[in-house]
């Protein structure tokens, strides 16, 4: 009974330690800028603009395979931001917080 006992305990961490090392060697690097143009999108996830809600339009935009003027329910201005975000980097509309002296 104590061997069982010992042996899933060697077995339980040796098995954590490989999946903790494969969690640094595997770790995949997010693109923020998938999660920023979702934000900038109206969010109906309508699918009007043929992709699988506005998650898939994003990913699609940030992979060049779209524009923001293949969503139909956004407005001219998120049309705009979206466009000026993907070729700036930068978000045209985002709060700058003023500077302290």
């Amino acid at each position: 009974m104590i061997q069982a006992i010992l042996m899933m305990l060697v077995v339980g961490g040796v098995l954590g330690l490989v999946l903790g090392i494969a969690g640094i060697y595997f770790k995949v690097e997010v693109d923020h800028r998938l999660e920023t143009v979702t934000t900038m999108l109206p969010g109906y996830n309508c699918g009007a603009c043929g992709f699988p809600g506005c998650a898939g339009l994003a990913s699609a935009i940030v992979d060049g395979k779209a524009t923001s003027a293949s969503c139909k329910p956004a407005k001219p201005e998120q049309r705009e931001r979206i466009t000026t975000y993907m070729s700036t980097g930068e978000d045209p509309f985002a709060k700058v917080e003023p500077q302290k002296a």
